[in-house]
């Protein structure tokens, strides 16, 4: 994997590990320092230290070796597949699934599943063996999943070049009284604490943009239909609780305790939109709402059949 990053005038004097963090949340800055120690990471085509103060202008290339064989294994867990052909395969991905292996789940994850269920997948990535995009642990719905390096890659292009249409559904708490709106703010890591994101003003923040619409509402709930426009760690939960709604059931960001009897956040990746990666027709896949949503709508007095068309 590569990338290519200009510094902005306002990124202008963050460290260069820091710069990376902000602009790569999804890696830790331990691992993003290792990365500069070993040289695979050089601004204007020199190495330089972790300390160093990126400068407007400044171009960074960041490029992670291949990685080593995967120890991921097949395994016989259920997958509710939506669509699948030679290049493309379309899963609903339950609550609890963590998508990919990693330290403390070295088993039971997506990937365990998806080799089980389509072991003629071969792409590049070995250790993430078709994945082009994440959920996180606790949100279901909808993932595309690349069955060769062809259609791995075009994927890929798609999502970075923002072609690709993703549609949430999220059950927030109180009642939103726009119909529609845009939350434009951008996210880093938390300062206080490293395990979140947050809104923040500082040069390595990266631009986020979420539109939502309002489906239905209680007084005490309302069901959103939510759409980013870009695709940041915990984005839409960060970006709802700015709003002073946060996402039922989201221990993070939101409320520890809910009337729904939610054990998770009421978060569904519930449709997608792409062009076929090797055909290019256009596709949309819609995975239905987990039973345990199903159940919070109706326990919040929500008649979802209604508004979900």
């Amino acid at each position: 994997m590569s990338d290519i990053l200009t510094v902005t005038v306002e990124q202008h004097g963050a460290r260069l590990d820091k710069y990376l963090n902000a602009q790569r949340p999804e890696f830790s800055r331990s691992f993003l320092q290792t990365l500069i120690a070993q040289g695979n990471v050089r601004v204007n085509d020199a190495a330089r230290k972790a300390n160093y103060a990126v400068r407007a202008g400044d171009t960074i290339t960041f490029e992670i070796p291949p990685p080593a064989p995967s120890a991921a294994q097949p395994e016989d867990i259920p997958l509710d597949v939506l669509y699948q052909d030679d290049a493309l395969l379309v899963v609903n991905k339950p609550a609890g699934l963590v998508v990919h292996p990693a330290a403390g789940h070295a088993h039971g994850t997506l990937v365990n599943a998806i080799l089980g269920h389509a072991p003629e997948i071969v792409t590049g990535n070995q250790e993430r063996p078709g994945i082009v995009h994440r959920l996180d642990r606790d949100t279901s719905g909808v993932m595309l999943i690349a069955k060769n390096d062809a259609a791995l890659h075009e994927l890929q292009r798609q999502f970075a070049a923002r072609e690709i249409h993703k549609t949430y559904l999220a059950l927030v708490h109180g009642v939103v009284k726009t119909p529609q709106g845009k939350i434009d703010a951008p996210l880093g890591r938390d300062p206080r604490d490293r395990k979140k994101i947050a809104i923040v003003d500082a040069p390595t923040a990266r631009a986020a943009v979420t539109v939502f619409h309002v489906l239905a509402h209680t007084d005490a709930y309302t069901l959103l239909r939510v759409e980013p426009e870009t695709g940041r760690t915990h984005q839409i939960r960060v970006h709802l609780a700015f709003l002073k709604h946060p996402v039922v059931g989201d221990p993070l960001y939101g409320k520890k305790k809910n009337d729904l009897e939610l054990t998770r956040q009421f978060l569904h990746a519930w449709r997608i939109g792409c062009a076929h990666p090797l055909t290019g027709a256009p596709l949309t896949f819609t995975a239905p709402l987990a039973d345990d949503l199903q159940r919070a709508l109706q326990r919040a007095g929500i008649d979802a059949q209604n508004v979900l068309v």
